[in-house]
C-alpha cells in the first residue's frame, strides 16, 4: 500500500469496508479531535495527545485506542492488539457495517479523551536488556565496524538481531543467519526495517 496523501486518499485506497470506514470517521469528526495521518493510517488526537486510529484490513475494520488498557470497556468489544507484547493499545474490530453503534463508539472515544486530557497513559516496561549470543559477538569481536554500527543501533534493532541468530536450533542454521546479517547490521539496517 502507498502512503496516503489524507484521510480521504486513504479510504479511497481501500479494497473492503470504504463505506463502513467513512461512516466511522463521520462518527470521530463529530467529536473535538484533530485528524491526520500516522503510520499510514488516519489518526486522531486530542489536545495534541494521539487517541485513536482508524484502521481497515481485508476481512475487518475498526478503531485503535493507543491508551485502550486504561478504558473501562462495558461492552467487552476491545481486544489486545498483539497479545503478549502490547501493552496499551486496544483494538475495536468490526466485520460489518451493522455493528457501528454511534452511541457506544461516541462514549468509549470520549472516555479515551477524557484519559488524554488527564495526561494518563499505560506505564512503558523498561525494555529488558540484549542479551547477545555468543556467535554473533564472536563476530563482532572479530569487525570493529561491525560492532560499532550493532552499538549504534536502537535496542530493539539489536534484539532482533541476537534473537534471530540465538531463535536457531542448529549451529548450521546460526551460521547461516550470521553470514545473511553482518552485511545489514555493517550497513545500519535493522533486521525487518524492509517492512516498515
Amino acid at each position: 500500500m502507498r502512503k496516503p496523501k489524507s484521510v480521504d486518499d486513504y479510504i479511497d485506497s481501500l479494497e473492503n469496508f470504504q463505506n463502513e470506514t467513512k461512516r466511522l470517521r463521520e462518527i470521530l469528526l463529530k467529536l473535538p479531535l484533530e485528524e491526520s495521518i500516522k503510520w499510514m493510517s488516519p489518526a486522531y488526537s486530542y489536545r495534541g495527545r494521539l487517541v485513536l486510529s482508524l484502521v481497515a484490513f481485508q476481512k475487518h475494520f475498526g478503531l485503535w485506542f493507543h491508551q485502550g488498557a486504561l478504558l473501562s470497556d462495558p461492552d467487552d468489544v476491545l481486544v489486545n492488539a498483539q497479545e503478549g507484547k502490547t501493552k496499551a493499545m486496544r483494538h475495536w474490530r468490526f466485520t460489518a457495517g451493522k455493528q457501528i453503534r454511534v452511541r457506544k463508539i461516541t462514549a468509549y472515544v470520549k472516555e479515551a479523551m477524557e484519559h488524554a486530557e488527564q495526561g494518563r497513559s499505560v506505564p512503558i516496561a523498561k525494555a529488558k536488556a540484549v542479551v547477545v549470543p555468543h556467535e554473533l559477538q564472536l563476530a563482532l569481536d572479530r569487525d570493529p565496524a561491525c560492532a560499532e554500527a550493532f552499538e549504534a543501533m536502537p535496542p530493539g534493532k539489536r534484539r532482533d538481531y541476537a534473537e534471530h541468530v540465538a531463535g536457531a536450533k542448529r549451529q548450521e542454521t546460526r551460521d547461516r543467519r550470521l553470514e545473511k546479517i553482518l552485511p545489514m547490521i555493517r550497513a545500519g539496517k535493522g533486521l525487518h526495517d524492509k517492512y516498515r
